[in-house]
């Protein structure tokens, strides 16, 4: 990656001496929001400055991430990062090139994607689940939250790896495509496990399946296999990370970067995160940046192969 501008010993040191502004690519209430309001009740403590959130929803993050790329890289403007950021530039429908435009200071939390079924169903794993869909492939529908969405990539990851062609049925948020899938309109969700641990807990949904390399040590969950597990190398999760303007100056991106790893690795904002349902653990910017690199090859190898990349393109047409 392109090195960081040098500036003079003085500022570096007065730095940071204003509130430093963090955009987020959603909503209020949205998980990128949360964690950035999580950030911000200990940046006083670690930085010496409040953290001011700031909301700029819309376009799946790229509102965001184009003006985080577009911002006057002095270390007062930050911006949360997600795997759309690296979805979107894949799509091509973005101004910047985000993995270039941008790069990451830390990476702290994520949440894997499970496969749901309503509880009432026979089928107890998910090659089970695959059998029934080779005998009546017309039968089995998958609600996820939008056309090229992780939920979406998870979806047809599977139905390349079964041999069928499962059908995947769009909605606009996760609540919608659970409320689906109780209703018997699907007949299973490519979700969030916070999104229906509830269900399991009242008895009307079961999990299947897990896309992560091991299994969630959430109690609710802990006894789900992983996909991998069971057969299918299916292992994808969204994260939760801060990025910044690529040229941000190398003695301010150092002390930014300290001051993210004392507030992350505060064993409250720990327990804070986990409580939330996601799951935890650090990557500091060598790191972060090493897996985006991973991750970006992982995303544009799979909406090629699974054909996402194709209905893309044709929805811009």
């Amino acid at each position: 990656m392109q090195s960081s501008k040098e500036i003079t010993p003085q500022v570096a040191e007065k730095y940071p001496n204003k509130p430093i502004n963090i955009i987020v690519p959603f909503g209020v209430g949205s998980g990128s929001d949360i964690l950035a309001r999580m950030l911000e009740k200990v940046t006083l403590k670690h930085l010496g400055q409040p953290l001011v959130v700031i909301n700029k929803a819309g376009a799946t993050g790229s509102i965001a991430w184009n003006e985080l790329s577009s911002s006057n890289p002095d270390g007062y403007t930050i911006g949360m990062a997600s795997i759309e950021l690296l979805l979107q530039p894949n799509y091509g429908i973005t101004k910047y090139n985000y993995p270039t435009s941008l790069e990451p200071l830390a990476q702290f939390a994520s949440v894997p994607m499970v496969l749901a079924v309503q509880a009432n169903q026979p089928w107890k794993n998910i090659n089970e689940f695959i059998e029934d869909g080779k005998l009546h492939p017309e039968k089995l529908k998958f609600s996820h939250v939008g056309i090229g969405s992780l939920n979406h990539i998870v979806g047809e990851q599977l139905s390349k790896s079964a041999g069928i062609a499962f059908e995947q049925v769009p909605f606009n948020s996760g609540s919608e495509a659970v409320t689906a899938l109780l209703g018997g309109h699907v007949q299973a969700a490519i979700i969030g496990p916070a999104q229906v641990k509830e269900h399991i807990k009242s008895g009307t949904i079961r999990v299947l399946a897990v896309a992560t390399d091991q299994r969630l040590a959430d109690p609710v969950f802990s006894d789900v296999p992983t996909f991998k597990e069971q057969g299918i190398d299916i292992q994808f999760s969204n994260w939760y990370g801060v990025a910044v303007p690529k040229e941000l100056p190398i003695e301010i991106k150092a002390k930014l970067a300290e001051g993210l790893k004392e507030m992350i690795t505060d064993p409250e904002f720990k327990k804070n995160v986990e409580n939330i349902g996601l799951q935890y653990k650090y990557l500091d910017p060598k790191e972060s940046e090493e897996f985006w690199i991973v991750e970006n090859k992982k995303i544009s190898e799979t909406i090629q192969k699974t054909g996402i990349l194709n209905i893309i393109k044709v929805q811009k047409q």
